[in-house]
């Protein structure tokens, strides 16, 4: 048998190599050497806290139960959705639609469409009485 590694039939025993595998190398007088370090500050000996026992989560108290596939998605097993969802979802939107009117009202460039709007709904009124009055004289 050879002893040639490129042999494809050679297969080596980690156990007993054939070649010293490199260790690493003990110091020399000419190699540095790592400080030592100081040890730090004495922690004294604390005994663990015992936690509280909490209660089984597997154990349900009285009265309650878990919560159907409906009320945590939303739909139903074929994929219809729940009328609570679609309540909440009809609630969601138009409490922002709301809060979006009220918060373009605060602003500045809506407080000026404001005025122009009243403004021409003034000049609505004005003209409409214009013209009652010149029908009313003929």
């Amino acid at each position: 048998m050879s002893t040639n590694e490129a042999s494809p039939e050679r297969i080596p025993d980690p156990d007993n190599p054939e070649e010293p595998v490199p260790d690493v190398t003990p110091a020399g007088p000419d190699t540095p050497s790592v400080p030592d370090v100081p040890p730090g500050p004495s922690i004294p000996d604390v005994p663990p806290v015992e936690p509280e026992p909490s209660p089984d989560p597997d154990i349900t108290p009285a009265g309650t139960r878990a919560p159907t596939i409906e009320e945590i998605t939303g739909y139903t097993e074929g994929g219809v959705p729940t009328f609570d969802s679609v309540r909440d979802k009809i609630e969601r939107r138009s409490g922002v639609a709301i809060g979006m009117e009220e918060l373009a009202h605060e602003s500045a460039a809506g407080r000026t469409l404001d005025e122009q709007y009243e403004d021409r709904k003034k000049a609505a009124v004005d003209k409409l009485d214009e013209i009652r009055r010149s029908m009313k004289s003929t």
